[in-house]
C-alpha cells in the first residue's frame, strides 16, 4: 500500500497563517537556490502550486527533477508513486520528500504487487502459454513497475497509451493491463479490439472470476481498478450540459468510464486537455471531466472563455490534497535543520528494474 501514516504536525504549524507560511517557505527557496526544487502535480491546492517551481504531471515532474544537476532535495507536491518515480529517475544522491506520507493514490493501491503476480501465474496456467505482455499504467507503485519490468513488459502514461497498447498487442497474445481498466478498455476500443474480446480481472476472485473459455478468448485483461475521481463523471450529466447549451464541447480525461469517453468530443491526458482549451478560440464554451483544482486552474488562465466541470457537484482528490502549506512549511523547515523527513526511496533491486520499465517506455515512445 503506498498510503503510509502520517504523525499529526507539531505546533505552531497548524495553526501558522497563510501569509506566514508563505513567507517562511519562501525564505528557504531563497536560501537555498538551486539546492532545493519543488514539484507540484497539476491536481495540488492552488496555493502550493502557486509556490512550486515547475507544475506538470507524474512524469514530467520526475524528468525534470532528474534534469536539476544542482538539486540536492527535490520536494514532490503528488501522491506516493510519484514521488517514487522522481527517486526511480534521479541522478546522484537527490533526496526525494513527500510532505505528507498520507497522500497515496487509491488507483495504485488497488493493484497491489502480490495480487498481481498471482493472477499473472493464474492466467498462464489456463491459457497454456506465456505469451502474455505486462503493461502498467504509470499510476502504480514501483514494485509493479518492477515486475512488469521483469516479464519484459512496459509502462504506459495516458499521453503515449495508444502507441504501447498498439505495440503489446502486437507483440503477444494477451495484454494484460493494470490498474485503470478504463484507460485500458477506451484505449482498446480506440484500437478496434471488440468488447467481448476485453475482460475484467477480479482480484478477489480464483482466476479473476471468469471461466476457461472467457480467458482463453480475451485479448485484453483488464486489471479491476479505477480512478475514484474520475468515476464522478456520468453520461448523463453530459447530456444535461448539452440540453441546457449544445454550444459546450465536451472534454474527458481517459480515465473515465468508457459511456464518458464516448460522449466526450475529445479525450486524453491532462496536458492534452490544458492545451486543447488554451488553443481554443476565445468564447468557446469547455466541459471537463477531470481533477476539480485543474479545471478550475484551466478557467483562471482562461478568462476569455467558459470553464466548467462535467459534475457541478465535483469533489477535489483527496489524497492529493494532503499536501497542504502546514505540511510543506514543516517539511522544507525540517530540511533546512537538516533532519530530512518523509525521505521517499526505492531500493534495489525494484528501483532498477522499474527505471528499466520507464526507460523502455520512453525509447518506445520515440520509435512507435
Amino acid at each position: 500500500m503506498s498510503i503510509t501514516y502520517q504523525m499529526p504536525l507539531p505546533e505552531p504549524y497548524p495553526s501558522l497563517s497563510v501569509e506566514e507560511m508563505k513567507e517562511r517557505i519562501q525564505k528557504i527557496r531563497i536560501k537555498f537556490g538551486k539546492k532545493l526544487v519543488i514539484l507540484a502535480h497539476h491536481y495540488q491546492r492552488p496555493e502550493v502550486v502557486e509556490l512550486s517551481d515547475i507544475r506538470g504531471d507524474s512524469l514530467q515532474l520526475a524528468q525534470y527533477a532528474a534534469s536539476q544537476k544542482d538539486a540536492d532535495y527535490i520536494i514532490f507536491c503528488g501522491v506516493h508513486f510519484m514521488a517514487e518515480g522522481s527517486d526511480i529517475l534521479k541522478r546522484g544522491k537527490q533526496i526525494i520528500v513527500l510532505p505528507d506520507l498520507g497522500a497515496g493514490c487509491d488507483m495504485a493501491d488497488m493493484a497491489d504487487v502480490d495480487d498481481v503476480e498471482e493472477a499473472y501465474a493464474q492466467l498462464i496456467e489456463m491459457v497454456g502459454h506465456d505469451s502474455i505482455m505486462p503493461v502498467t499504467y504509470i499510476n502504480s507503485t514501483a514494485a509493479l513497475k518492477a515486475f512488469v519490468a521483469e516479464k519484459g513488459g512496459i509502462i504506459c502514461t495516458s499521453s503515449n497509451a495508444h502507441k504501447i497498447v498498439d505495440w503489446a498487442l502486437k507483440e503477444r497474445k494477451i495484454l494484460f493491463f493494470y490498474p485503470d481498466q478504463h484507460l485500458g478498455r477506451n484505449t482498446a476500443k480506440k484500437l478496434g479490439i471488440p468488447l467481448e474480446k476485453i475482460k475484467i480481472w477480479n482480484p478477489k476472485k480464483p482466476y479473476g472470476g471468469l471461466d476457461e473459455t472467457e480467458i482463453k478468448m480475451t485479448q485484453v485483461m483488464l486489471w479491476q481498478g479505477y480512478c475514484p475521481v474520475h468515476m464522478m463523471f456520468s453520461a448523463k450529466q453530459i447530456s444535461t450540459i448539452r440540453a441546457k447549451d449544445p454550444e459546450y464541447k465536451i472534454i474527458a480525461h481517459p480515465e473515465c468510464s468508457m459511456e464518458v469517453v464516448d460522449q466526450a468530443d475529445f479525450a486524453g491526458s491532462t496536458d492534452f486537455i490544458v492545451r486543447t482549451i488554451a488553443q481554443s478560440p476565445r468564447g468557446s464554451k469547455w466541459a471537463v471531466g477531470t481533477e476539480l483544482n485543474l479545471v478550475n486552474r484551466i478557467a483562471k488562465e482562461n478568462p476569455d472563455k467558459t470553464v466548467v466541470s462535467i459534475n457541478p457537484f465535483m469533489c477535489l482528490c483527496g489524497t492529493m490534497n494532503r499536501i497542504d502549506l502546514p505540511h510543506l512549511t514543516w517539511a522544507l523547515e525540517e530540511i533546512e535543520k537538516g533532519t530530512p523527513k518523509n525521505i521517499i526511496e526505492v531500493h534495489e533491486p525494484a528501483r532498477s528494474l522499474a527505471k528499466q520499465a520507464l526507460l523502455r517506455m520512453l525509447e518506445m515512445s520515440v520509435k512507435l
